[in-house]
């Protein structure tokens, strides 16, 4: 509510209705103008304040700031301001972040828009601050893959009351109605594991990075839970390994010492499973024979690999194009319904997978290094 306040607020100071030296209602006034709690209006108030758009005289009030040469942002797109979409990642590392842009590029290329590729460095506090930057300088709309762990956007709430044009790829933040669109990640975790017990495999680990807020990820973990369930395995928490920012070799060298029983993993993303194919050769343990390996995404010149990884193909780049086919769509129609578009995935077999050998074939492998 006090978004919605802050907003109605800074839009009236926008139409001229509230000019530079104005004082404003007091806070009780508004709170009865608005029909909500004097704490609502102080919230709303205290984040104008923040952007120097109103100042406080104690004893006396709030006055529309003096020195505001310009009216305050808007959302209203101007022609002039040329016909740019904007994307902003976290990263731009692999072939799925690049298939990604590309599809988006392509798309908004097809229809005579311009793109501006931001990065946000895995840095909400960037990522907002990049927002706000592009709504000033006047794009058009604004495709977002969030930075890992986001639960929470305030810009992307304040941009979705206000009907921007604005497409959420990869996930999603519970609890914001915005469009999104992203690969079925559930359906993809649950084949994957489900090609894995099919093989024979009865010990599968899930190893990703940080689950806890990036929804694709929970997702992911879902799906792999599901399918052990569905195989009529136990679903063993010992076999989940959450990577931390300490060296990721040696996380995953620990816990295939410690967990010797383990067949077969299922991994979030393509460089998780090439760095655990690593691990386990500097362990001596053969890929496939004795660990199978999936994972999320293909990776840069795989099939050039001995062992090529069995891999879940979120179709990236058709992702992509769907993402800017929406953003465009809301160009035209800001106000049509909010989607959230589950994009379907194929599970693409190679040779890092394969039924279990027996034990006895490759014994237990040991290291007075890692031995507690």
């Amino acid at each position: 509510m006090y978004i919605q306040i802050k907003n109605d607020i800074m839009n009236q100071m926008s139409e001229g209705i509230w000019k530079p030296g104005d004082k404003l209602p007091s806070e009780n006034e508004l709170a009865e103008q608005f029909n909500v709690s004097r704490i609502t209006i102080k919230n709303a108030l205290a984040d104008i304040v923040k952007q120097g758009l109103i100042h406080r005289i104690q004893g006396r009030g709030s006055y529309i700031s003096d020195d505001i040469l310009e009216p305050p942002l808007s959302y209203e797109h101007k022609e002039e301001n040329g016909r740019f979409v904007a994307f902003l990642m976290p990263r731009l590392n692999n072939l799925f972040t690049a298939n990604l842009i590309t599809g988006i590029e392509q798309e908004l290329a097809e229809h005579g828009y311009n793109l501006v590729f931001r990065l946000t460095h895995y840095s909400q506090e960037l990522e907002n601050k990049i927002l706000k930057e592009l709504t000033q300088i006047g794009v058009k709309g604004i495709i977002i893959y969030p930075v890992d762990g986001e639960t929470f956007n305030d810009e992307i709430l304040k941009l979705t009351l206000d009907h921007f044009p604005l497409v959420i790829i990869d996930r999603y933040l519970r609890g914001l109605d915005t469009n999104c669109i992203s690969s079925d990640n559930f359906a993809g975790a649950y084949e994957a594991t489900k090609h894995l017990t099919n093989l024979g495999h009865t010990k599968i680990s899930f190893i990703s990075t940080a689950i806890t807020g990036t929804t694709s990820i929970e997702d992911r973990l879902h799906g792999y839970e599901q399918a052990l369930s569905d195989s009529g395995l136990f679903i063993d928490y010992r076999l989940r390994l959450s990577l931390t920012k300490m060296p990721v070799v040696e996380q995953i060298q620990n816990y295939l010492m410690e967990n010797p029983d383990v067949t077969a993993l299922v991994t979030t993303n393509s460089a998780i499973g090439l760095i655990a194919m690593k691990a386990a050769r500097s362990l001596h343990i053969d890929v496939p024979r004795a660990l199978s390996i999936v994972c999320f995404d293909d990776y840069v010149h795989s099939i050039l690999s001995e062992v090529q990884l069995t891999y879940i193909d979120q179709n990236e780049k058709n992702m992509g194009r769907e993402a800017a086919r929406l953003v465009l769509s809301l160009i035209q129609d800001p106000t049509q319904d909010r989607r959230n578009i589950l994009f379907p995935n194929k599970l693409v077999i190679r040779n890092s997978t394969v039924s279990p050998a027996p034990a006895h074939l490759f014994g237990t492998v040991t290291s007075s290094k890692y031995q507690k």
